[in-house]
């Protein structure tokens, strides 16, 4: 801290993750962004002109839609690119002729797949998931399949994926949409079953399904809502005339089962309490108004109007 010791760093995992807070609270981070498009053309055109460290000493020239292949292919990664223009020189040079024109389709024979940048643990990982299901949250479906396309692309494991709709088919869909998470759940196991790189049309197909899907929390509010209120409550007790009564002597020394009234013998519904005597009136579910929930809601109105005039 004094200054007696200067260590300097570098690396390509997330330093908030990777350093602990000791070591982060007496350092200094310094992000490097990938390369800009100028920057990545004016690295390339140095290297071509350089006589001492590039190619200058030969007769080499490129072609305005080869450079932008070279930039595109690269990714903003300045190495990418000079080991790609040095791979092209020394498959592609004429010793006899002493000169090279650099084409498009040279770089293409070459470069083959473009690399992307992206690591199956680090910032890219999470960024790039987080940004997929964000964008099928908010019914995007340009934005979702994009950023599927660069998950896969990326090398992604395609069984995350899957793995995440479901989880989204629960939580932002929910009952707005219940045939969401049966889709999910069958895209999951075609994946599991299929593999690469047939699974990338499964999984286009239900995130592009999600996306355009009604979307509801509805499911994961209320648990949490229930979950919230049992984890506070001091004592849980079953109400008598809903617990388990199949007991020969059930109702008769414990007073189980005495007083439930069984729905379908009322047309399908009946007023009971269901709740504990403690938490009566309370309401986890709040529905939505988004597809097949506003059914469901119009169904609770349609009941609790049956309980008013039941009351009168």
């Amino acid at each position: 801290e004094d200054g007696t010791l200067t260590l300097i760093g570098a690396t390509t995992e997330n330093p908030l993750y990777e350093l602990n807070n000791a070591l982060l609270s007496r350092l200094k981070l310094y992000v490097l962004h990938p390369l800009s498009e100028s920057a990545l053309q004016q690295i390339i055109q140095r290297a071509l002109h350089d006589k001492e460290n590039g190619l200058g000493n030969y007769s080499v020239h490129i072609q305005p839609e080869a450079l932008e292949a070279i930039v595109v292919a690269c990714k903003g990664d300045a190495r990418v690119a000079l080991n790609l223009l040095d791979t092209i020189f020394y498959t592609f040079y004429d010793e006899e002729k002493g000169f090279l024109e650099i084409t498009k389709q040279q770089v293409e024979s070459v470069n083959g797949k473009p690399t992307i940048q992206y690591d199956r643990q680090g910032d890219w990982h999470y960024d790039a998931i987080s940004a997929f299901i964000k964008s099928v949250r908010g019914s995007d479906p340009d934005a979702a399949v994009y950023w599927l396309a660069v998950m896969l692309e990326g090398g992604e494991n395609p069984e995350f994926i899957a793995r995440r709709l479901l989880i989204l088919a629960s939580e932002d869909i929910g009952l707005a949409d219940p045939h969401a998470l049966v889709l999910a759940n069958a895209a999951a196991q075609a994946v599991h079953f299929v593999g690469m790189p047939e699974s990338r049309i499964i999984l286009s197909e239900a995130t592009l399904y999600l996306a355009c899907a009604p979307k509801s929390n509805s499911s994961i509010e209320a648990i949490e809502a229930a979950l919230q209120t049992v984890r506070s409550q001091k004592k849980i007790q079953i109400p008598s005339h809903i617990s388990d009564a199949h007991h020969s002597q059930a109702r008769t020394v414990l007073g189980k089962g005495i007083g439930y009234r069984y729905p379908h013998d009322y047309g399908g519904y009946v007023k009971q309490q269901y709740l504990p005597d403690s938490l009566q009136n309370m309401t986890f579910y709040r529905s939505g108004q988004n597809g097949q929930e506003k059914q469901m809601t119009e169904f609770l109105q349609q009941v609790r109007m049956r309980e008013e005039q039941a009351k009168k």
